[in-house]
């Protein structure tokens, strides 16, 4: 069964052409691991050399853990090497270099190097996340809620899950729009999603995840119900998953795996809940919460909190409040200024 053949060439295609705009002999390093899709590893190389770049893959055994907690079995060393030379690269590993050493030092030397994050991207992610978008409108969506998120300063969340939550937004920190682009030096993210740091001593209230929690769990059996006290998780409630989900952050001995880290807007329109957190994180109108360590994406100054790792969960069908007025209802976009935009993009 060759699932996607056609359109998965069209999809890497747009990755290197359109997103990455790969030239002639750029180094382009593609990193997998043994549970990620080779199809879609190759046919990205495929497109890369295509375009006259020089596609070199990095495929690893898979670790027991992501970010900082993959280090004991990764090749440190020669990993940092290669990435701290290459102009260009695609993270489709399952389990994460995203905040390892090999991604904390590569992104703190390499000043040119432009990073992507597709991490656990198969062929119909692949397919669906980057071949069937119309990226001019969804940049334009999206920059318009990167610019409501810039303007206002008191926030808040609700879902039907009982998410209840307030905090208010740090200017010092970074935002982050994640239109798919990594055409330029930095840090980048799949399309759909707006991130951003609260003050964390500001953050009040419960948060429940009711799509995702990965790592470790991956699409949940049952809410994760959390009270948050300035911006720390002071108790867990619910099922067999909160269970799970409170050991692990503990069992990591660490202050800031019970502190969360940032949150994002959720605006992907052909993103389902897949249990892949890549594009969980991206279902249309809901938020993501992340966890552990801050990244130089949220971070004052490019300055990282470190932690072992970090860990991402999902609220779907987000009600929102920015300074009052209300840009979500149960994951509907509502405000005026977006709804012309949001029938573009199929989702009114």
């Amino acid at each position: 069964m060759f699932l996607y053949e056609y359109e998965l060439g069209k999809a890497a295609d747009t990755l290197t052409r359109e997103l990455f705009k790969l030239k002639p002999g750029e180094t382009f390093v593609i990193t997998a691991d043994t549970e990620s899709s080779l199809r879609v590893v190759n046919a990205t190389a495929a497109a890369a050399h295509a375009l006259g770049a020089k596609p070199m893959v990095i495929l690893l055994p898979s670790p027991l853990g992501v970010a900082e907690a993959a280090d004991p079995m990764l090749p440190i060393e020669p990993l940092t090497a290669a990435l701290s030379q290459a102009d260009a690269w695609v993270e489709f590993n399952y389990q994460w270099l995203l905040y390892s050493t090999p991604y904390n030092r590569a992104t703190e030397t390499n000043k040119k190097l432009r990073y992507l994050c597709l991490v656990g991207t198969n062929e119909a992610m692949m397919v669906r996340l980057i071949g069937r978008v119309n990226y001019p409108i969804l940049g334009e969506f999206l920059k318009k809620v990167f610019d409501m998120t810039l303007k206002a300063r008191q926030y808040k969340f609700t879902t039907p899950a009982g998410t209840d939550l307030e905090f208010e937004f740090d200017p010092d920190r970074r935002a982050y729009l994640s239109d798919g682009y990594a055409d330029v030096p930095g840090s980048h993210m799949l399309a759909g999603q707006i991130g951003f740091a609260p003050k964390f001593e500001t953050i009040n209230g419960t948060l429940v995840f009711d799509g995702s929690a990965y790592p470790p769990i991956g699409k949940l059996e049952s809410p994760i119900r959390m009270t948050i006290e300035k911006g720390r998780i002071t108790k867990f409630e619910g099922d067999t998953d909160a269970v799970e989900y409170e050991r692990f952050l503990k069992s990591f001995d660490h202050p800031q795996m019970l502190r969360l880290a940032h949150t994002a807007w959720s605006f992907h329109p052909n993103a389902i809940l897949s249990g892949e957190i890549v594009e969980d994180e991206r279902v249309w109108g809901a938020t993501e919460w992340g966890i552990g360590a801050v990244g130089p994406l949220f971070s004052k100054e490019g300055i990282p909190i470190l932690a072992p790792t970090h860990t991402d969960g999902i609220c779907l069908n987000t009600s929102a409040w920015l300074d009052g007025v209300q840009l979500l209802d149960e994951g509907k976009v509502v405000h005026k200024d977006l709804l012309e935009l949001t029938r573009e993009l199929g989702k009114a």
